[in-house]
């Protein structure tokens, strides 16, 4: 049985039903990746994390095994795919009525802040992401784009919510593409766009 205590750092409630959601392309970040890594529930400790990442080395036979298993190479989202996968992503968690204020999406990485107030923020993005794969599909990206899950962080108050949303924006600066709630859905005013998906 698993300890109530992680059970619980996924279970919290957030502050107004607000999350920060991120999450990876899929195979960019594996078992055993140099930059530190988790197992579900934390069943096994993995020392290290991004930030403070473990030994040089001390996984690569997880990292190995993890590549070997992979039924693809690693997604890694070119400029205009991003902005077509980001595009649907918005479009379809607006279609859901889930408050979104910003997305950014870069070559393998997504953060998303929305209000879920079900506090099931996985499902949303999760059929978000389904949609935007479909999408991709037709601009000739076959196969798993997305990393299974995503990581739903609990905002905890207003103060919380800003600093997450400047974070998110701030993508922009590095080269993802970014959407906020002040833009609208511009991309659906063009239809005969080149690159419009509809």
């Amino acid at each position: 049985m698993f300890s109530t205590n992680l059970r619980g750092i996924f279970a919290m409630k957030a502050w107004n039903s607000w999350y920060h959601v991120n999450g990876n392309t899929y195979g960019t970040w594996l078992r055993g990746d140099a930059r530190g890594w988790r197992t579900r529930w934390h069943r096994e400790h993995v020392e290290g994390d991004y930030r403070n990442p473990p030994a040089c080395g001390t996984f690569e036979d997880v990292l190995a095994q993890s590549q070997e298993s992979m039924k693809h190479p690693p997604v890694r989202l070119d400029v205009r795919r991003r902005r077509i996968a980001g595009q649907a992503l918005v479009e379809k968690l607006v279609q859901l009525k889930i408050e979104l204020l910003v997305l950014s999406l870069d070559a393998v990485h997504y953060h998303a802040l929305a209000r879920f107030p079900d506090h099931k923020p996985r499902w949303w993005i999760g059929l978000a992401k389904k949609h935007a794969s479909h999408v991709l599909r037709k601009y000739g990206l076959a196969g798993a784009v997305w990393a299974r899950k995503s990581h739903p962080l609990p905002i905890t108050d207003r103060t919380h919510q800003l600093n997450v949303f400047g974070y998110i924006r701030d993508h922009a600066d590095v080269g993802a593409w970014v959407w906020t709630f002040r833009d609208g859905l511009y991309w659906l005013d063009a239809p005969d766009h080149p690159d419009a998906h509809r």
